[in-house]
């Protein structure tokens, strides 16, 4: 027999889950700056097998927009550059003594237009599950009730309790976002 705030607790992970995969979603997200989370996951076909560039190598940051991958092996180095070239996103990139480097041309308006929707986006998808969580979490409380488990006041004591701990994961959800855009339009 669950309490209120026990039902509520389930979620926490859940919502902690949602939380993370939206700030890794977002640090993949090209800004004007160069960071090793661009490339980092991207897939490259090594000996049959794909593997995300930071396993292959180290990832340093030369300058605001340039990256370098020193490779643990000399032979992964054509098949990085490649990878990060069909990856897309206007990345460029070579291959010289030191490992691959990484250029980051600058942002165009239209660029910056489009990365601002896909943050709208995710925002959007972030708080989808933020809110299924919410409403299975109410679900559970309301049946409990039905069932005798818990009293109609610690339900709705409960109900409290979801909707500021679901208002705390949204606004952290609306801080990633203008922390983002911000980025963006540095």
């Amino acid at each position: 027999m669950p309490t209120y705030k026990e039902i509520i607790d389930s979620i926490k992970p859940d919502l902690l889950k949602a939380t993370d995969f939206l700030q890794k979603k977002l640090s993949s997200i090209r800004t004007g700056r160069a960071t090793p989370a661009l490339v980092e996951n991207i897939q490259v076909e090594i000996f049959g097998d794909k593997m995300p560039v930071k396993q292959l190598g180290a990832i340093s940051i030369l300058n605001a927009q340039q990256l370098l991958i020193q490779c643990w092996d000399a032979s992964y180095m054509e098949p990085i550059q490649k990878a990060v070239l069909e990856h897309g996103s206007g990345i460029g990139c070579s291959v010289d003594k030191d490992g691959v480097k990484i250029n980051l041309p600058p942002l165009s308006s239209d660029l910056r237009k489009e990365l601002i929707k896909v943050l709208s986006q995710s925002e959007e998808e972030a708080k989808k599950v933020i809110r299924r969580f919410r409403d299975e979490a109410w679900s559970t409380l309301q049946k409990e009730q039905r069932e005798g488990n818990i009293r109609e006041d610690d339900k709705f004591k409960g109900k409290e309790g979801l909707q500021k701990l679901i208002d705390e994961y949204n606004k952290k959800i609306e801080d990633m976002i203008k922390n983002k855009q911000k980025e963006l339009e540095e």
